[in-house]
């Protein structure tokens, strides 16, 4: 089949033209929850199923443009989906980072998450087509290639029991494809030239979530939010002018601070108010008021206590190496994901965290319910929580430096400088920041970086790629994890 494929592909390239078998999407409607109402559309969420083929051809267009975004630098600095080295992770460390080190000089932060209202299915193709060739330099077949790519395309709705009439879709981009977010990306680059225009608001984008942020002094509270005010105007009108439209009952508002007024303000959202919250949740991880991440503990920790009881059940049933793999798929998953964030906070939350994988390694190796965990974490090479986040947080590190990706860290991590305390080593340490006490700036990645980077021995750091680099950073963090 390959030479077969290979002609079709080749075919589709050279004469710009997408094959038009390959424009069905079949929708499978899956319930979101299963304690929602079943009779409400609103509880079901649309899987677009896509062929094989169509998914090949847009891969090779996939690496092709994101080749040609890459060398010229037309990416879009602050948006992290569906970009190499870029993650929900590092996103959200870039956005706590500067939210800590705010409150760690006593100001407060006003964050806003919008959402958008089914942002990949009103995308207008006009504009996109327009947007690809003046923005990013694509003309020609190529632009003949994604007008192909985005017209004429249909779908029905396929159910147990039926199946739709074709329903031909003229706006949006296809859900379900390869290219399709990558193109919503782009779609959205102008509203960060947008916000770019306000120097003191920062933002960040991820997909279609958008976040917000302005950090001030109590004292000026009302000037802050009358700006930010000003700012949502700006990204409203845009949206309404390319076809997007922000949901207000979905959109969330945070003032983040060590010492926040006794009646926050609201905020106008033009045609609703948004109060502020004590926490939202933000790609998938739980931001409060005060940061501490407590609220995002104990939800992780009762989703993880759920599948370890599970996991106990037909442990009788599972190998040892088939149990591991569960455990890792389902609990170790859960605790580090955005596990970078957890860095400084107290020793309680941490052991809250802690408690979980001792469990899970007790029900694994089928040990005794008191029985001491570390030979059993040992056995299982398993890193303690305290240790995982150190690795997470210097692989972000190392890419950072190797590589300065993602772009939006660097200026998060000062500069390094010449050693002048050992002549012989070639190691120039980076410089760690200094606060007046032990407050939120020394839980802030431009801390943590360089105090975690700066102790790792110098036959880590020099490690001659990333994947040996991890190796033994795991092999020096397993040796303090577990001393001799």
């Amino acid at each position: 089949m390959c030479p077969i494929i290979t002609r079709i592909v080749n075919l589709s390239l050279q004469t710009g033209l997408f094959p038009t078998d390959c424009k069905f999407a079949s929708i499978k409607p899956l319930l979101k929850k299963s304690t929602l109402d079943k009779d409400d559309l609103k509880s079901y969420r649309p899987i677009s199923n896509l062929s094989f083929l169509s998914k090949l051809i847009e891969r090779v267009v996939a690496d092709r443009l994101t080749s040609h975004l890459t060398s010229n630098l037309l990416f879009n600095s602050h948006q992290s989906a569906y970009r190499k080295f870029h993650s929900t992770e590092t996103a959200l460390l870039s956005v706590q980072n500067d939210l800590l080190m705010s409150m760690d000089k006593g100001s407060i932060s006003a964050l806003l998450l919008l959402d958008l209202s089914a942002a990949f299915d009103t995308v207008d193709h006009t504009i996109l087509l327009h947007r690809l060739q003046h923005w990013f330099g694509i003309s020609d077949i190529a632009l003949l290639w994604f007008k192909s790519f985005l017209s004429d395309r249909c779908q029905s709705v396929r159910t147990a029991e039926s199946t739709s009439l074709p329903t031909s879709l003229s706006f949006g981009v296809p859900q379900g494809s390869v290219l399709g977010p990558i193109l919503f990306s782009l779609y959205t680059k102008p509203l960060s030239s947008l916000i770019s225009k306000h120097p003191d608001i920062q933002h960040h984008l991820y997909a279609d979530d958008t976040q917000i942020y302005l950090s001030f002094s109590p004292s000026k509270t009302t000037a802050a939010l009358t700006l930010i005010e000003s700012c949502l105007q700006q990204i409203f009108s845009w949206m309404t002018a390319n076809k997007l439209s922000v949901n207000p009952d979905k959109t969330e508002y945070l003032l983040i601070g060590s010492k926040l007024p006794e009646h926050p303000p609201s905020i106008n959202l033009g045609s609703a108010t948004a109060t502020s919250s004590d926490h939202a949740r933000n790609l998938g991880f739980i931001f409060q008021a005060d940061l501490s991440a407590d609220k995002h503990i104990s939800g992780v920790v009762k989703s993880c206590f759920c599948h370890i009881r599970d996991l106990r059940r037909i442990r009788s049933c599972l190998s040892r190496s088939a149990a591991i793999i569960i455990a890792n798929a389902l609990v170790h998953s859960r605790l580090d994901y955005c596990n970078s964030l957890y860095f400084g906070l107290p020793k309680y939350s941490i052991h809250r965290l802690q408690k979980i994988q001792n469990c899970l390694a007790r029900v694994v190796t089928r040990s005794a319910h008191m029985a001491h965990t570390s030979p059993i974490l040992k056995s299982l090479h398993w890193l303690p929580i305290q240790f995982r986040i150190q690795f997470k947080l210097n692989c972000i590190t190392h890419r950072l430096l190797s590589l300065n990706q993602p772009i939006y860290l660097n200026a998060t991590v000062a500069q390094r400088t010449n050693s002048h305390t050992v002549r012989s080593s070639s190691f120039c340490p980076l410089i760690v920041p200094s606060f007046r006490k032990k407050c939120a700036g020394y839980r802030s990645f431009s801390y943590a970086a360089p105090h975690l980077w700066n102790h790792l021995p110098d036959s880590v750091r020099s490690a001659p790629s990333y994947y040996s680099f991890r190796r033994q950073l795991k092999t020096y963090l397993f040796n303090q994890a577990f001393p001799t």
